[in-house]
C-alpha cells in the first residue's frame, strides 16, 4: 500500500492537478466502480482529477487506440495499415503511421483488462504508475528526484499520436520514468484537457520509493549554491574558475 510519507511528498509539490495512482489489472478490481461514459483513453486522467474519486476503465469505456496499447483488444486493419493517420493528415502517407505500431510499446494482449484511476491521496493499493501533471517548478523537483540517488538521465520518449503508449505502457514495461508535455499530443490536444506547456511525468512502481526518499531528503532551493561552489573549488584546488 502507498505510504502516507509518499502521499505527503507528492502533495507538498503543490501541482495544479492531483497526482494519480494507476493500477493495471488482469482481473476486475474489487471495491471500485466502472467509469461512466465512453471516451478516448487519455481523457480519463483528467476525469479522475476533476471528479476526485477512483474508478476503473475497461474496454467498454474506450473508443480509441488506447485499448490496443493496453492489450485489451487487437489492432484493427485500418489502424494497423496506418491508413487512418494518413487520412487525417497526421502523416504524409500510411507508412510512417504504420511504423509506430512497431516502435510504440504496447502491453501484451490480455494482461491488462482493467485500469484503476485513483487520486494519489486516496490510494489504498501499490500503484503500477503514478502520473503527475505539473508546472515547471514542481516538474523540475520531480525530475531531480528521479536522479538524486541513482543518477538516471532524464528521458522523454513520445510521438504526436498514441501518447498513451508513452505515458502508460512505456514506463510500465521499461521501468523508466518518462516525461511528456501537454499541447504536444493529438488526443489530449483534441480534448482540450490541459493548457499547453505543462509537464506530464509518468513514474513506474520500481522508481517510487527512490523518488519519495529523494523528495524528503534533497534541498528544493539551492540558496547558497554559488558560495558552496567557490568553497568546494578552493577545498579541492579545482583548476578551472567557475
Amino acid at each position: 500500500m502507498l505510504s502516507e510519507k509518499a502521499k505527503k511528498a507528492f502533495a507538498d509539490l503543490d501541482m495544479p492537478y492531483c497526482a494519480v495512482a494507476i493500477k493495471l489489472c488482469r482481473n476486475k478490481p474489487e471495491g471500485y466502480e466502472q467509469a461512466e461514459g465512453v471516451d478516448v483513453f487519455c481523457s480519463f486522467l483528467k476525469k479522475v482529477q476533476t471528479e476526485k474519486k477512483p474508478f476503473y476503465f475497461t474496454v467498454d469505456n474506450g473508443k480509441c487506440m488506447g485499448r490496443v496499447i493496453l492489450g485489451m483488444m487487437d489492432l484493427e486493419t485500418n489502424h494497423g495499415s496506418g491508413q487512418v493517420g494518413a487520412e487525417l493528415s497526421v502523416f504524409k502517407t500510411p507508412a510512417p503511421n504504420a511504423r509506430l505500431y512497431y516502435d510504440a510499446p504496447m502491453i501484451k494482449r490480455g494482461l491488462c483488462n482493467f485500469v484503476v484511476f485513483c487520486p494519489l491521496d486516496q490510494c489504498t493499493f501499490d500503484p503500477d504508475l503514478v502520473i503527475c501533471i505539473a508546472d515547471t517548478y514542481p516538474a523540475q523537483l520531480l525530475l531531480r528526484a528521479t536522479s538524486y540517488i541513482s543518477g538516471d538521465l532524464w528521458e522523454s520518449k513520445c510521438s504526436y499520436v498514441m501518447s498513451c503508449s508513452w505515458t502508460y505502457a512505456y514506463p510500465y514495461v521499461t521501468g523508466k520514468v518518462n516525461h511528456l508535455f501537454t499541447g504536444m499530443h493529438l488526443g489530449l490536444q483534441l480534448q482540450n484537457a490541459y493548457p499547453p506547456g505543462l509537464h506530464i511525468i509518468s513514474i513506474p512502481y520500481n522508481k517510487l520509493d527512490e523518488i519519495v526518499t529523494a523528495l524528503t531528503e534533497m534541498k528544493f532551493e539551492p540558496d547558497d549554491m554559488n558560495e558552496r561552489i567557490e568553497q568546494i573549488r578552493d577545498d579541492i584546488n579545482f583548476p578551472v574558475k567557475i
